[in-house]
């Protein structure tokens, strides 16, 4: 018999039984239930009712040899029948236990050593009870594997929370509309690939763990590295890396993968999230604008069946083209401040009138983006590019030929939340160094969201990088979004949780 886990220990009566129940099978029975290493599985639930949903009342198929494996949910025992419910990854069926048909110890074996929660292998043929419901009569079982901790008191209805995104694992059996989250997660990944693939685009690795954390303005994870004895960095961003891949004549390029921000936990954010950057070489940040529409509408379609959604209780219209509009157009239509016409010192008093705390070297285009982030965000619904960012907050985009102290990038807003941020690639190495030296002035005065300084990057670009579009779209947001989930931690997996206490986690 397998040693009992140290994390086993039995702190509740029913684990404690079933620690007991398993000893004593082991015992009296010889049975280890851990032992079977497989079982051959032909029909799952949802093959089932596909296969045998025509069966009509009383009616069975003998013929039909079934071979399932699942999780026991519920058991309701009869004297000398049973019915019980298994699930699978598919769905659940209802099975029936019968003395004559499995024969006296076999029956026996089930009544006394299945609880909720085991998982057994079955064979059996379809029927549809009196009562209408399609039920796969067993001919023989075997336990396959013993649940020590029973199932959610109503393994239907899980619904604390913080015990769902702790123990996702429970979350996913009680829950099966959350295993359809998830399987649909998959669908939209499948179609960012299928649509970026279309357009001849490359699926790339770079480096998670790096040097120097840049592509983005923002905090870093610090590891070290023990060999180099240096310190390093998970990554923020996947852009330079990307941008040296198309200078080195690799052509069109994406990826899907983690990144890692050491920031803040709500509703929108975890540190550990799913990006998606692409970039093409030759483009502009309007052919990227309109790939954003192409992959979120092919993506809500191949999730949904339908451009046009419902999330948390609003209409979303991502069928239609999404609006265009500049930070400074937005701003004002949303304050009544033109921000086109104002002089820093009049946009650090239209800030202070407002309520916004401003330093005395704020420029107004500073105070513009405040003014987007404070009045303005919020308020975009529908989906929404924002046009035409400052010079200052964009380190990596380029200018505006007409208006340089603006830059050709766009921020795609939904629900009042960022889903996708790209822009025309900055490949003048001149003025990247630039740009980088003034980011490293404004780290020096206390800003830690800055981007640093990559002299290597600087080197890639006077190798020569062609006129470049790209665009990074965070995928667990639009996911939250296409699956009508309320909060990213709904799309995760295993979200980052704060520890329960000291050392959880550790043992």
């Amino acid at each position: 018999m397998p040693e009992t886990p140290q994390n086993l220990t039995a702190d509740t009566e029913i684990v404690r039984q079933r620690l007991d129940k398993l000893r004593r099978l082991n015992e009296e029975e010889g049975y280890n239930p851990y032992k079977p290493e497989k079982w051959n599985v032909t029909h799952t639930a949802q093959a089932v009712a596909e296969t045998y949903g025509a069966l009509e009342p009383e009616q069975a198929d003998e013929s039909a040899a079934l071979s399932m494996a699942g999780r026991v949910m519920t058991i309701r025992r009869q004297g000398k029948l049973a019915f019980a419910h298994l699930q699978d990854e598919t769905g659940t069926i209802q099975i029936y236990f019968q003395l004559n048909a499995l024969g006296e110890k076999e029956y026996e074996f089930f009544k006394k050593w299945i609880d909720t929660g085991d998982i057994i292998g079955l064979c059996g043929h379809p029927f549809r009870t009196k009562r209408g419901e399609l039920t796969v009569a067993v001919k023989s079982f075997q336990l396959l594997s013993k649940a020590l901790r029973p199932l959610p008191e109503k393994w239907h209805g899980l619904s604390d929370m913080e015990v769902r995104y702790r123990k996702r694992y429970v979350d996913l059996i009680a829950n099966p509309e959350v295993r359809d989250v998830f399987r649909r997660r998959a669908a939209i990944i499948t179609s960012f690939r299928s649509t970026l693939e279309s357009h001849g685009t490359l699926e790339v690795e770079t480096p998670v763990l790096s040097y120097l954390a840049g592509g983005a303005n923002a905090r870093p994870f610090i590891t070290h590295h023990n060999a180099l004895d240096m310190d390093m960095y998970l990554r923020i961003a996947v852009e330079l890396f990307h941008k040296r891949l198309v200078v080195g004549m690799m052509g069109r390029v994406y990826e899907i993968g983690k990144n890692f921000r050491n920031e803040g936990m709500d509703l929108m954010h975890n540190p550990e999230f799913t990006m998606m950057e692409v970039y093409w070489p030759y483009c502009d940040y309007e052919v990227m604008m309109n790939l954003t529409e192409e992959l979120i509408r092919n993506a809500a379609v191949a999730s949904n069946g339908k451009a046009k959604i419902e999330w948390q209780g609003t209409s979303l219209d991502f069928e239609s083209p999404f609006r265009r509009a500049s930070m400074v157009e937005l701003v004002k239509e949303h304050t009544g401040v033109d921000f086109s016409s104002l002089t820093d010192e009049e946009a650090r008093k239209e800030a202070a009138s407002r309520g916004l705390e401003v330093k005395p070297t704020d420029s107004r285009f500073k105070i513009l983006t405040e003014f987007m982030e404070e009045f303005v965000e919020d308020q975009l619904i529908q989906p929404t590019f924002v046009t035409g960012h400052p010079v200052e907050i964009s380190p990596l985009a380029k200018k505006d030929p007409l208006n340089p102290d603006y830059t050709h990038r766009f921020e795609l807003f939904c629900c009042g939340k960022e889903l996708a941020n790209g822009y025309s690639e900055l490949n003048d190495p001149v003025d990247q160094k630039a740009r980088f030296i003034d980011q490293m002035k404004k780290k020096s005065e206390g800003e830690d969201e800055t981007h640093p300084y990559d002299a290597d990057f600087v080197e890639a670009l006077e190798q020569g990088l062609p006129p470049t579009g790209g665009l990074g779209i965070g995928m667990d947001r639009v996911i939250m979004f296409l699956t009508n989930s309320k909060s990213i931690r709904d799309v995760i997996f295993f979200p980052t949780m704060k520890p329960l206490q000291a050392g959880e986690g550790q043992k």
